[in-house]
């Protein structure tokens, strides 16, 4: 039942934290904390578990529940964790954490609410990377969404209105895509063996035509890179990102997006291994643009987080392109990506919320000469910049260098073309430095230094960014038999030799 409680722990204390916001302002906080902290806690006596090591060596399920839910339709509550999504499941409750922590200060007005809705974000997003059901993954898919929209269009900034309905309508547009996909292959399931079934095991090799194959991962595949997002489905992330608070913009940025990305490593190449072949070409030429088109536009922002928000498209183009390269390397670099951009541009993100606290506005032409008022904001400023754009020692640079090794093989002008996004990315991100913490001071209020709880978050942040580029054995020993099970699935269209089960 493991896997269930850390779905239902996020889930009780958002309701908690949201009745006892009338009696004591300030429990709705600590509520939500200790919420985090438990789920964290489970995980972590959880992890060294014998039998999660068995697992991790053999590629089998670390924990499984499947008991029946509505019987009658073939739907099941069904979850289960492996490598990949053990790892991203620690990424979600980290990332959990240090929103509540973030948002400590900022968020004042119905505090109780605000809280509901960030703990149903991360019920919905551990559902997502625990879901093996289809229907219930499209629960937690759609679950995700509601709050996340309240979250926007009541806590956020000038334009939150437009920028939560604008979120809303792209991401339910692919929702609902996947939606008639889902039923799809439900259907064609049914027919071909009589079993009705929304069981991702049992769906896994389902035999149907290369045309219907291709249609029906259409839908999963629009879906997924919305939420990526891949250029052209982004324009909502700009707005969405820009106006979001800042435990939101965390929550976008670090969870989010790679909600989308573990949908197509889950479901995509898996489910339609042939159809995501056919489409893998242009899958990397969109990869591509992604990378020096988000690296462009962030060069072109005044906003800082408009700027912060288009670099996550240029870096998450690197997702994609690891994803499709086709390449063992490629692909565990894709998964060091989705978490070190994760914790990289949320703490950009906790930093630009910070200045906008402080100073009360994001131009960057009201910026600059921080270091002399705030040296601790802005010395953190500078490593996450530096850790943005790739410097060695970072966990983005041990990433992005796979992905391009293990995509250089076989794409060799793709791959040049997508390391000219490291070279912009060096561009935007000395620029933002120097604009915003060195050069000449601008008149208006002196930002203060960071607080205790602030520089807190910001050091574990920075600890993990550094000891994920310094040594990222760990991660990559977690991951790496569940990328071998999928991709054995890929290669072979069904389970891999080695794809085992457990309870």
């Amino acid at each position: 039942m493991i896997l269930l409680w850390l779905i239902i722990i996020p889930l009780l204390g958002g309701l908690a934290a949201w009745l006892l916001d009338r009696k004591d302002n300030d429990a709705p906080r600590w509520v939500s904390l200790a919420a985090l902290v438990l789920d964290s806690l489970i995980l972590a006596i959880f992890w060294p578990d014998s039998r999660v090591q068995l697992g991790l060596d053999h590629g089998a399920w670390l924990a499984e529940l499947n008991i029946p839910w509505i019987p009658q339709l073939g739907v099941n509550l069904h979850l289960a964790m492996d490598g990949l999504s053990l790892v991203l499941v620690a990424l979600t409750l980290f990332l959990g954490i240090i929103s509540v922590l973030c948002s400590w200060t900022e968020i004042r007005d119905r505090a109780g609410f605000f809280h509901l809705n960030l703990l149903w974000i991360l019920a919905g997003i551990l559902g997502v990377f625990l879901a093996l059901d289809l229907f219930l993954f499209y629960f937690f898919w759609e679950l995700m969404l509601v709050p996340m929209y309240f979250l926007i269009n009541i806590w956020g900034h000038e334009n939150r209105v437009y920028a939560s309905l604008k979120f809303f309508l792209f991401t339910q547009a692919g929702g609902l895509l996947m939606l008639l996909s889902i039923l799809a292959l439900y259907f064609v399931h049914g027919n071909n063996t009589g079993q009705y079934t929304f069981d991702y095991t049992l769906l896994l090799g389902t035999t149907m035509s290369p045309v219907a194959a291709f249609w029906i991962m259409s839908g999963f595949l629009i879906a997924f890179i919305v939420k990526l997002p891949v250029v052209p489905f982004h324009p909502w992330l700009p707005d969405a990102h820009t106006e979001a608070p800042t435990a939101g913009s965390v929550i976008l940025a670090g969870l989010l997006l790679k909600t989308g990305a573990y949908g197509l490593l889950r479901f995509v190449l898996p489910l339609f291994p042939g159809a995501a072949a056919a489409v893998s070409q242009a899958m990397l030429v969109l990869a591509v643009v992604g990378i020096v088109y988000g690296a462009i536009l962030a060069f072109g922002q005044t906003d800082l987080k408009r700027l912060v928000a288009y670099t996550s498209v240029s870096h998450m183009g690197f997702v994609l392109l690891g994803v499709f390269a086709g390449d063992r390397t490629a692909l565990s670099g894709a998964v060091m990506q989705m978490v070190a951009h994760g914790v990289s541009t949320g703490a950009l993100f906790i930093i630009v919320g910070m200045i906008q606290e402080r100073i009360h506005t994001r131009d960057m032409g009201s910026m600059g000469g921080f270091w002399s008022s705030a040296p601790r904001l802005s010395g953190v400023g500078l490593v996450f910049a530096l850790a943005s754009l790739g410097l060695p020692g970072f966990a983005n640079f041990v990433a992005e260098f796979l992905v391009l090794l293990g995509s250089y093989r076989s794409h060799g002008v793709i791959t040049m073309i997508s390391a000219s996004g490291l070279v912009l990315a060096a561009i935007y991100s000395l620029w933002v430095v120097q604009r915003v913490f060195h050069g000449d001071r601008m008149e208006g209020p002196k930002p203060v230094d960071l607080s205790a709880r602030e520089g807190g978050l910001m050091a574990a942040m920075i600890i993990v960014v550094l000891w994920l580029g310094i040594f990222p054995g760990p991660l990559f020993r977690t991951a790496e038999p569940a990328l071998h099970s999928l991709q054995g699935h890929v290669l072979q269209g069904g389970p891999a030799p080695d794809q085992g089960g457990g309870k």
